[in-house]
């Protein structure tokens, strides 16, 4: 879809295509999306002036139950079609606010990277900060875990575990990456190229630009995706769009997704490195004539 920019933008794209449905998002203290979803027709250019209320004594960390009012402001900007909806859906991710004050709520997530980017504008010392996230998972066939009077597990499993080289599969054809020799196989022992290839191009049509996908170090269906780096409010919410699109296309073909950092024993954990540059104009900050090329 085109880039949509103001209030109108949104408004017009919501006539002119038909939308059914238009799904208002945030991430809640802890950091998750969360979500609610309106008819188009509750959507007009005064809801992105005074945005529409919603009950915060509900969302962990947040308000209490006697002063639970708060609203969410959709950013235009933000929109996007969901891929995954039966309905036609756009999303717009929001600031949360204060409905008395209309100040931006000091315990949203998002609220508090603006203002870090405002800050470091304010502070001279660079335009902008750059951040490329390299978000590592596993893809797992099957978890189950339970906690109760007589029994406490968990259990993971994997088509790909190296565990199930000796499983009755009927036929097991083997392929399975030894401990730590998951990084860059080709198939068939990287049985997950396609679904990696469907969550990139899923990634792409809601503009989520991505550089690479490849197998990780563990067995087990470790893997990684990557995103181009941006600033900090915008990589932030493609971040929460790549771990919900992640999530849900695997869902789809019958199998989950964890971005835990070490849900195998014996084998890789599960990171999120995260590439930093500071810019004053079209100089790079960190770069300069120091040991290993940096600056003091």
């Amino acid at each position: 879809m085109c880039k949509l920019e103001t209030a109108k933008d949104v408004l017009e794209f919501i006539k002119k295509q038909n939308v059914e449905m238009v799904d208002l998002r945030f991430m809640d203290f802890p950091g998750l999306w969360q979500h609610f979803s309106v008819p188009p027709r509750e959507i007009d250019e005064d809801v992105f002036e005074n945005g529409i209320g919603f009950d915060a004594s509900s969302m962990r960390g947040w308000k209490a139950i006697n002063e639970s009012d708060m609203i969410v402001k959709p950013v235009a900007s933000t929109a996007f079609v969901d891929p995954f909806f039966a309905a036609k859906t756009l999303v717009m991710i929001c600031n949360i606010c204060d409905p008395v004050t209309g100040e931006d709520y000091t315990r949203d997530p998002r609220n508090i990277a603006r203002k870090a980017e405002k800050y470091l504008q304010g502070s001279g010392i660079a335009d902008v900060a750059y951040f490329g996230p390299e978000a590592e998972f596993f893809i797992f066939d099957d978890i189950r875990f339970d906690q109760n009077e007589h029994e406490g597990y968990y259990f993971i499993d994997s088509i790909e575990g190296r565990w199930n080289s000796g499983r009755v599969e009927n036929p097991n054809l083997g392929y399975k990456p030894r401990y730590k020799e998951g990084y860059f196989p080709v198939p068939p022992t990287d049985s997950q190229q396609d679904i990696r290839t469907e969550m990139v191009l899923t990634l792409e049509k809601i503009g989520v630009v991505i550089e690479c996908q490849h197998h990780e170090v563990a067995t087990g269906g470790q893997a990684e995706i990557d995103m181009r780096f941006g600033p900090l409010v915008e990589m932030a919410d493609n971040l929460l769009k790549y771990k919900y699109v992640i999530k849900n296309v695997a869902k789809k073909h019958g199998k989950t997704v964890t971005f835990m950092p070490k849900p195998l024993f014996n084998d890789n954990g599960t990171g999120m490195h995260v590439h930093l540059s500071l810019w004053k104009g079209d100089t790079n900050l960190f770069a300069g004539d120091g040991y290993a090329g940096l600056s003091e």
